[in-house]
């Protein structure tokens, strides 16, 4: 199935957005405002199934959870880990409040 879209939650509006926190400096998060995830999303559709299996994560978290596998030599087990606690891997991941769930599956990205 294609990926669902997230659901905004009552919780988040007491929540600090990472633009609000976050050094825009880093190149990481400069690099995450030049991707267009539409892109991804538009090029990735025929890979899923309307009517078969469970939802699919988002396409911007597995990609970038693969760029971020790869540019920092990681393990896929600790690219997931390390996306939970580090504040910048998550706002280049496609999301705009701190995550404390692991919502992947290391074997999914």
């Amino acid at each position: 199935m294609p990926p669902t879209p997230q659901d905004r939650s009552a919780f988040e509006l007491f929540q600090a957005r990472f633009d609000q926190m976050l050094d825009v400096n880093p190149a990481l998060i400069q690099l995450a405002g030049k991707i267009d995830g539409r892109r991804f999303d538009a090029a990735l559709a025929d890979c899923y199934c309307a009517d078969f299996g469970a939802p699919a994560k988002a396409v911007r978290l597995r990609v970038g959870l693969q760029y971020l596998k790869y540019a920092f030599n990681e393990s896929d087990e600790s690219v997931v880990d390390r996306r939970v606690e580090n504040p910048y891997w998550q706002y280049f991941c496609g999301f705009t409040h701190m995550q404390h769930d692991c919502l992947i599956h290391p074997t999914s990205p």
